[in-house]
């Protein structure tokens, strides 16, 4: 028995799953304190189940909490960059690129140091101590306790970070400290990036999942929780806690993740519509597709793992205005039960057009009875041209595919959406962020450049693939249910030695137990 939960922006959905079958579901109002949204979402699903909590194996937790700080600059932790590179890279330090508002409320200070690799392991320059003990005395100094620090070719071989993170720490003993290594691929910039937005989002992130674990003690909750990633797999709460940027886009990885289980498709577009956005994404072989380009996060470039979606400001809490016309992206989010006209509220909404139109009943229908019909058929005509703009734009090729309708404001999908060979709007569709959340499985990922002067292709695929299974296991998945999933390799002509990087993701079950 496991229990799946996601929390949006508007809705905290939640599920309770006996294998493959949905036993019960319930959607309840986000709350502004996220930890009461769960532990009310919790209260009902077990009052509707009659569950024993103590039948549960494992809670899965999804939410858009740490994404949403970045958004909108708020609850982050001043945070500094010690760069290991010195003496290249000095035409770009760390944060060059960032918003002047999130760099402000971060703080831009940043340290360069001597230190580095290239790319098949030689130093750039040798590694000095007493230089990173200076740099840490200086941040003692500041008061700052979150630390970034990025090294240049750091996954090649992550020595150096780790060298300066000692002696970063017995500076600074309770300092916050990630390696930019831990978290992102190749690419110097992007992955200090990550680096840097991480050590700012772990105090928010531990007291989140210190919120989460109050939450499920009230409910006498004993079961492990796992918190979902950017993949569509599962970390331990604890990790959740060391890499919040890690979770940023687990809400729509996780509708698409539900949207396969309970359509039974493996490769099909997905539209999910919630309260305040709606996002489109691609199936592959049932997992979505990953973006190929750097991914911009709140105006910052990083290149994390994350899927390929495209997020249009649609949803069941969208404001409507009628001269002009105008739907979204404004939003009245949790509030939808309390501002919108069916539910005595003064501001119109998709959700009132729909109860409009007769197309489902919600609240008091009397309350929009007097909308024009013009104004029905020109928001639903502009829905419509929004679904279809914005399903165009995720398809690479003109070939009409199958199209998932999954979300609680998907009762704003009413008409035919062009280039689909089907629309599939399956049982349980407005939940399926719970459900995926609840079917997640554990994953490990390994992207490394391999030169294949020293090994053969064969050999540097087994290390890769191996790498990335053993990471898998490590992370809770069970040995014998653990497969590969995905392998992308990427010749790099541009350097010597038949330079290939490759990329490889893991997949198992999680491990009972």
């Amino acid at each position: 028995m496991r229990i799946g939960i996601d929390v949006g922006g508007t809705n905290t959905d939640a599920v309770v799953m006996d294998g493959a079958r949905v036993v019960a579901a319930i959607k309840t109002p986000t709350t502004a304190n996220v930890s009461d949204g769960i532990t009310t979402a919790l209260r009902s699903l077990v009052a509707e189940s009659g569950l024993d909590v103590s039948a549960l194996d494992a809670v899965m937790i999804g939410t858009t909490h740490f994404t949403n700080a970045v958004v909108e600059r708020k609850r982050l932790q001043p945070t500094t960059c010690i760069r290991l590179g010195l003496p290249a890279t000095v035409s770009l330090p760390p944060m060059v690129d960032w918003p002047d508002d999130l760099a402000e409320v971060v703080g831009s200070e940043h340290y360069l140091a001597h230190g580095g690799h290239e790319f098949d392991g030689r130093e750039i320059s040798p590694f000095d101590e007493a230089e990173i003990r200076d740099i840490a005395g200086k941040i003692k100094a500041k008061g700052i306790k979150a630390i970034a620090i990025s090294s240049v070719f750091s996954p090649v071989n992550t020595t150096f970070e780790e060298q300066a993170a000692a002696i970063v720490r017995d500076v600074i003993p309770d300092a916050n400290i990630t390696l930019s290594s831990t978290i992102g691929r190749i690419g110097l910039l992007e992955r200090e990036n990550a680096a840097i937005m991480n050590a700012c989002l772990r105090d928010l992130a531990l007291r989140t999942v210190n919120g989460f674990k109050t939450a499920l003690a009230e409910m006498e909750i004993t079961a492990p929780f796992y918190i979902s990633q950017n993949d569509g797999t599962l970390m331990n709460a604890d990790f959740a806690a060391d890499y919040p940027v890690l979770t940023f886009a687990s809400g729509p990885t996780n509708s698409m993740r539900g949207a396969a289980f309970l359509s039974g498709l493996k490769d099909a577009i997905v539209v999910d519509v919630g309260g305040t956005t709606t996002d489109i994404g691609v199936l592959q072989h049932g997992f979505p597709r990953v973006a190929a380009l750097a991914v911009d996060i709140g105006g910052v470039r990083t290149n994390f793992r994350m899927p390929d979606t495209l997020s249009i400001g649609l949803g069941g809490g969208s404001m409507v205005s009628a001269d002009p016309l105008r739907v979204g992206p404004q939003s009245v989010g949790y509030e939808l039960t309390s501002r919108a006209r069916v539910f005595g509220g003064d501001v119109m909404t998709t959700t009132d057009i729909c109860v409009a139109a007769g197309h489902v009943e919600i609240g008091d229908p009397g309350r929009v009875a007097a909308v024009d019909a013009a104004l029905i058929d020109a928001v639903e005509t502009r829905i419509e041209e929004m679904i279809n703009v914005g399903v165009d734009r995720m398809k690479t090729s003109a070939t009409p595919m199958p199209v998932i309708i999954v979300g609680g404001g998907s009762i704003l999908v009413q008409r035919p959406v062009a280039g689909a060979s089907e629309i599939v709007k399956p049982e349980h569709f407005a939940v399926a962020n719970a459900i995926g959340a609840a079917i997640a499985q554990i994953g490990g990922e390994t992207d490394r450049i391999f030169s294949l002067a020293e090994m053969s292709r064969d050999e540097a695929l087994a290390q890769a693939k191996q790498e990335a299974t053993d990471k898998a296991v490590a992370a809770g998945a069970a040995p014998e249910t653990v497969e590969i999933v995905e392998v992308e390799e990427v010749p790099l002509a541009y350097l010597p030695g038949n330079a290939t990087r490759i990329m490889v993701k893991a997949v198992g079950d999680l491990a009972e137990g």
